[in-house]
């Protein structure tokens, strides 16, 4: 790490914008690892010492405090053993994230809505940041669609825990009967990648659409057709961005969600395992389902792959969700470990 850090305090080191974003990547990657190890090996040296004064004192107040503070690091030296599990190849980096609005209509347009609040939520508490990068609202209400580029230390590693189709059950705002309806919405998540090996002729492979951008963003982006779709034409693969002020970064940003999303395809022919969980996604509908929110007649949210069940519905809803990521992730390592 000091090296890298020796490396980026050379005169001309941001001359090359690319090779300088991968060195500080690398360098956030290293720290989200370094800086929790530090942080932990202080904390049981101040609780050791800590322990000392309450058993000399013999202090029932200062014991529980140290009790407290032992279950608290033992909780973060689990949390530390799931990151050392991180180790694929895209693990450390960023990602793109995007949510679907499935089978249901409006139903589902908003119940991708309330996906969206609640990983905006979540993204926050964990400290990752936010760029969107094209949305498409709903016909009556909610999103139909909307991607999103995460950044932060092992956002694509901890976050591809959350692909797959996810279910709500609850009485309709939108119904006048007030029957209950079943709707159902996907999360993708993508790496975010650097250079990669799939070749591709931009003129020939690849059409390109651009249009005006439909969603928020001031006059300029309403007004003039920056927006910009790509199709891969040999398989239908497509990435479109809206949000960037010009035609030129909306493009250059699809180009590199397209080739993520080409990559990923690459993969999956060629590797059975990748292939196995990338299509656990699934039909966007009844059967599919990674984890179901029912609201009615009983609240519940319950992971349907490692069966873990939390009934505060509006807690979950209000970005907790890192005991379902946690979850996912030590099934995942058990998994490795059996194998």
């Amino acid at each position: 790490m000091a090296e890298l850090e020796r490396r980026m305090g050379v005169p001309g080191f941001w001359d090359n914008q690319e090779t300088a974003q991968e060195l500080v990547a690398e360098l956030k990657s290293l720290r989200g690892v370094l800086t929790p190890v530090s942080q932990l090996t202080q904390r049981i040296e101040d609780v050791s010492v800590l322990d000392e004064l309450a058993v000399e004192a013999d202090s029932g107040a200062e014991l529980k405090e140290v009790a407290e503070e032992v279950e608290s690091i033992s909780a973060a030296m689990d949390r530390l053993e799931l990151l050392t599990m991180l180790s694929g190849p895209h693990d450390s980096g960023d990602c793109y994230f995007s949510i679907h609005a499935g089978a249901g209509g409006t139903e589902s347009c908003d119940w991708a809505e309330m996906l969206l609040r609640m990983y905006l939520r979540y993204f926050e508490r964990a400290g990752y940041s936010v760029n969107e990068v094209d949305r498409v609202e709903g016909e009556e209400a909610g999103v139909r669609s909307v991607a999103l580029q995460i950044s932060g230390p092992y956002a694509y590693g901890y976050l591809s825990c959350e692909r797959g189709v996810h279910r709500l059950v609850r009485i309709s705002p939108f119904d006048a009967q007030n029957r209950r309806h079943t709707s159902f919405a996907s999360v993708d998540v993508l790496p975010v990648l650097g250079d990669v090996e799939v070749e591709v002729d931009w003129d020939k492979d690849v059409r390109e659409d651009v249009y005006r951008a439909s969603g928020a963003g001031g006059q300029h982006v309403n007004k003039t057709s920056s927006a910009v779709r790509l199709t891969h034409l040999a398989t239908g693969i497509v990435a479109a961005c809206q949000n960037e002020r010009s035609q030129h970064q909306n493009r250059a940003l699809s180009r590199k969600m397209l080739m993520a999303r080409l990559y990923q395809s690459e993969v999956a022919k060629r590797d059975a395992e990748l292939s196995r969980m990338y299509g656990e996604k699934g039909e966007i509908a009844f059967g599919s389902q990674i984890r179901s929110y029912v609201l009615y007649p009983y609240q519940l949210v319950r992971d349907e792959r490692t069966d873990l069940k939390v009934g505060q519905t509006d807690r979950v809803l209000d970005g907790d969700l890192q005991e379902f990521i946690d979850a996912a992730l030590r099934l995942k390592l058990s998994k490795k470990q059996k194998e």
